[in-house]
């Protein structure tokens, strides 16, 4: 992005296609997640949050960033959820293999 394209703050304004086509692309794959967890419910509200703003007649470039920044959000807390969970179910996988000498 050249300099000129640039606010007075560094960003530059956000390409609304690739954040349209991003949302599109995240829509598919939550459709295909099983399971209603708080966490994945939260991301599935951000996306449709921002669809609603791309779809918006009135768009505002810091509108699309706060919504990514909030998807982005909602993924991080999803992850660190699924590791904690998969480190307490690893440690009972552990244990049974433990018990039944594997």
């Amino acid at each position: 992005m050249a300099a000129s394209d640039q606010k007075e703050d560094g960003r530059g304004d956000i390409n609304l296609e690739e954040v349209a086509k991003l949302i599109e692309a995240l829509e598919q794959d939550l459709k295909k997640v099983k399971g209603g967890s708080h966490d994945m419910q939260l991301l599935r509200d951000e996306v449709e949050t921002l669809k609603n703003v791309l779809n918006s007649p009135v768009r505002r470039h810091h509108w699309v960033r706060d919504g990514l920044h909030g998807i982005r959000d909602a993924f991080e807390n999803a992850l660190d959820n699924a590791i904690a969970e998969g480190l307490k179910g690893s440690r009972y996988i552990a244990e049974i293999g433990r018990i039944l000498g594997m």
